[in-house]
Formats: structure tokens, sequence, C-alpha cells
């Protein structure tokens, strides 16, 4: 199980290496953009955990161009911001996941077998469910030919649900990548949303498992 780690910070870069190799991972670590880029290219990795504040080239900039160059190894973006517009841009630019540092050790190295275990498919331009269509890139969704206004939050809970589809998804997870995570809030939002999005994209599509959470999928 190769892991690259893309990290300018370089006595965090190697207590992430030291960590990582101790718990069974191959690790290899670059501190610039351009560095990261070159390896992420040259070799194969199971997983990239990749900082957005590089020297060089930014992280948006290093997934950009692997996106751009169908490289669909799995990304889990880290970075000292905080906010649901820096998420939102890494989803954008197709992300898999996302930590704010700081964070726990033992939450990363979860997320990291969990996108091992996804595996690494690829990623289309535009999401499509039945006659449900979303563009992440120019933030557009369709229901047939009717285009549907959504805020950011609803389109945000949407694109992820779809990239997840047929996935039982909890609120707390729901929450931890469209909302925050550290967001603790009354998880009832996730709920108040769901309704919303069902009224919006009509029923069919948001299936409520009782005591799990939802999945999205469609007849």
């Amino acid at each position: 199980m190769r892991i690259l780690v893309i990290e300018d910070e370089l006595a965090f870069a190697e207590t992430l290496r030291k960590g990582l190799t101790a718990d069974g991972f191959t690790v290899e670590t670059a501190h610039t953009g351009p560095d990261g880029l070159w390896l992420a290219q040259e070799h194969s990795f199971d997983v990239i955990v990749l900082d957005i504040m590089l020297p060089g080239m930014s992280g948006y900039a290093v997934l950009k161009s692997l996106r751009q160059r169908e490289n669909w190894t799995p990304v889990l973006m880290l970075t000292a911001k905080d906010g649901e517009y820096d998420e939102a841009d890494a989803f954008d630019l197709g992300a898999d996941d996302y930590l704010t540092k700081p964070f726990s050790y033992v939450v990363l190295v979860a997320r990291l077998r969990a996108l091992m275990r996804r595996g690494a498919p690829e990623r289309p331009a535009v999401l499509t469910l039945g006659d449900l269509r979303l563009d992440p890139a120019a933030r557009t969704v369709h229901k047939g030919q009717k285009e549907i206004e959504l805020t950011a939050r609803e389109f945000g809970l949407l694109e992820f649900l779809l990239r997840r589809r047929g996935e039982a998804l909890s609120k707390h997870e729901i929450l931890t990548h469209v909302w925050d995570a550290h967001y603790d809030g009354d998880e009832n939002i996730v709920e108040v949303y769901i309704g919303y999005l069902r009224r919006k994209i009509g029923p069919g599509f948001i299936q409520t498992l009782r005591g799990v959470g939802y999945r999205l999928s469609h007849d």
C-alpha cells in the first residue's frame, strides 16, 4: 500500500512518514508542488495526501493537473485553512476527502484505508443519475432539460450524494463532508436539507434508511 505525502512542513511530513510506515504503509514524500506532481505522474500510488499551501505550485493546481491528465489516484487534501469554500473547491477539482489541521492521526489512517478500499474509479466531468445531471465546474444542475436552482449547501450535498451514489451514508458522515469536520450543531440539519433537495429534484432519488441514514439511487 503506497502513499505519497506532498507536504511542505518538513517536520510534519516526516512525522506522517514515520507514523504511516510504522502502520505498514510504504511512504514517499515531496515538499513542493512541482516535485509532488512529478512523483505522482512517474510512480504508482494507492493514495495521495496533498497539502493545499505548497511552494512552487498549490495543492489545488497539483490536483487539477492530475485529473486533467486522467490520473484518478484517490487524493486526501490537508490544509490549515478552514471553511466550506476551501472544501468545495477541493471537491470540485476532484479530491476524494479533506482534513483540516490539526486532525486526529487515527482518523487520517481510517480515511486513507477507506480510500484504498474504494480504489480509483474514473471521475466523469458531469455527474449523472437517471435524468439528473450535475456539472461541478459550471455549478449547474439539470433534471432532463430543466435547470434546477440550488443553494451552495444544497449543491454541495447533492454533489456528495452523487459521488457516493449507492452507498449508505450516515448523517454524521454527510455533516463531516458537506458541512465541516468540526460541526457540532444539530444533526437533524441534514434531514432538513434532504427535504429541500427532494422537493427540487423530485421523489425517487434519495432513499431514507431507517437507523442508518440516506442513499442516492434511482430505478
